[in-house]
């Protein structure tokens, strides 16, 4: 790269090397054209300010037949490089000429603030903001960027965490948020006041444990609760609290995840804020439930749809997350037909804001219910459960969230073994598996490994039913997961009466 540059020298067509340095992929040609407009960007464009198209496309051509440029698309008029072509001349730039490099990101952010539209609806629409975000806290506008344009617009002020829970733009809002940190995962940008550096690391974490990253959650998680307690941001400690909470219940770690929740309920109340008593209570209740401490963690539930009842009158039981949790509790307690009519009122609400997590849980619940009640009933018929399964699953895809996904595809996995469709149930199964154990998620993979000892023994495996059996055993031993201790139980007698 060195000698190409020495080659070129310093002219028009070192300085298109240097406008591509400036992105991270192909460089759309309207914004090539916004950084060659007057004024001159001083080591930058002074080159290229005064070329004719003639001269542009010869440049254009020069480099293309060293091969530093991509061949033109007919199509398009897009400059493309080698990653490590773009790499190393923004680096150069950077590194040279560290003016030119804050002001044609500087340059690329105003026109990208400035002409995408206010409020996009889709990820397309939002993709325009995505990338100012970039150009913004690479030309240092850290403040800036984060004010008006990633909390205004792509957050929509906060108030419904937008791109997150109706978009289920996972991955490119933790790859917004990335820019606010120097380096991620650890340490905000210095351009941050200290109130959004707090909320940049517990976006981070929440964000990168909905993508299974769960040991990279845990430090901005806990960098962030640390700091709204230092703050005394009662509310937003709450659910730093709370997020570290699942975090640590699904990676099997349930006393801390009590522990956690309790300190959650604790910095809710001190708050006053009533959807976060309530959310908290019902974070403290999921892990008692986990451990098998079923008793309180009803008491919990019951207390925690009091409150959602006092400061959401219109909406008089517990929906979104929150419900689901309830559900899941009120499932293991046989209470199938509550379940169903719950969840029907609960699925109109959500469906009606969009909520692609909360539907997509509502018919997990709903095919949870139908599956276990027909089985009970001693019904062949799984046609509603299926149904609602499936379009569970799809949704939980399309919402994002790894650990979900994997929860999703283990129920329908049971359905399709319960049914006999065993090669499909061994897919499902799989999936489930690999996100488990990709993401440490300890919780998932007892319940996968659960799961397989109930399929090798519906096919006749029996000896390697005893195998997922005897491992699911002692991870639930040690993560003291005691709600499972039935099932496994069950299991043990029935591989006894087979003689496995």
């Amino acid at each position: 790269m060195a000698s190409y540059e020495k080659r070129l020298g310093e002219g028009p067509a070192l300085a298109v090397l240097r406008l591509v340095g400036l992105f991270d992929r192909p460089a759309p040609g309207e914004q090539v054209r916004v950084l060659r407009r007057p004024p001159a960007i001083p080591a930058l464009t002074d080159t290229l300010a005064n070329l004719s198209d003639t001269q542009w496309r010869r440049a254009l051509a020069r480099l293309r037949q060293a091969r530093l440029l991509s061949e033109a698309d007919p199509q398009s008029d897009d400059l493309d490089a080698h990653p490590l072509v773009r790499e190393h001349f923004g680096q150069r730039l950077r590194e040279e000429s560290p003016d030119a490099w804050r002001e044609g990101h500087s340059r690329l952010y105003e026109h990208l603030r400035d002409s995408t539209k206010k409020f996009p609806d889709t990820i397309e629409e939002m993709a325009p903001l995505y990338s100012a975000v970039s150009h913004g806290c690479q030309a240092g506008r850290h403040q800036e960027t984060f004010d008006d344009v990633y909390y205004r617009r792509i957050q929509r002020d906060g108030r419904t965490n937008y791109s997150f829970a109706q978009l289920g733009a996972v991955g490119a809002d933790t790859s917004a948020l990335s820019w606010f940190f120097s380096p991620p995962w650890s340490h905000p940008a210095d351009g941050l006041n200290e109130s959004d550096k707090a909320f940049v690391l517990g976006a981070a974490g929440f964000r990168l444990r909905a993508l299974g990253r769960l040991r990279e959650a845990v430090q901005p998680l806990q960098a962030g609760l640390e700091a709204r307690i230092e703050q005394e941001q009662w509310e937003n400690a709450a659910i730093a609290a709370s997020n570290l909470s699942d975090l640590h219940l699904i990676m099997g770690e349930t006393g801390e995840a009590v522990d956690y929740a309790r300190q959650a309920v604790e910095l809710a109340d001190r708050s006053g804020d009533q959807f976060q008593q309530m959310a908290s209570r019902v974070r403290l209740a999921q892990s008692l439930h986990q451990t098998g401490r079923i008793a309180e963690a009803e008491a919990l539930f019951e207390e925690a749809e009091k409150i959602q009842q006092e400061f959401q009158p219109g909406f008089p039981i517990l929906y979104s997350l929150q419900g689901y949790q309830y559900c899941d509790l009120l499932i293991d307690q046989g209470k199938y037909d509550e379940v169903r009519e719950r969840t029907a009122q609960t699925l109109e609400w959500v469906t009606r804001e969009q909520l692609l997590l909360a539907m997509a849980l509502d018919h997990v619940a709903l095919g949870r219910a139908s599956l276990l009640q027909a089985k009970r009933d001693d019904r062949r018929d799984f046609a509603e459960a299926r149904n609602h399964l499936d379009q569970a699953v799809e949704g939980l895809r399309r919402a994002g969230i790894q650990a979900f996904i994997a929860h999703g595809l283990l129920a329908r996995a049971a359905l399709y073994r319960v049914s006999g469709n065993f090669d499909q149930a061994q897919r499902d199964l799989e999936e489930a598996m690999a996100i488990a154990e990709r993401g440490s998620m300890r919780l998932y993979e007892a319940d996968a490994r659960l799961e397989y000892a109930r399929l090798h023994l519906a096919t006749g495996e029996g000896d390697s039913a005893r195998q997922s059996l005897d491992a699911t055993r002692n991870m639930i031993a040690e993560m003291g997961y005691h709600r499972r201790d039935g099932e496994v139980q069950e299991l043990e007698q029935r591989l006894a009466a087979q003689g496995a």
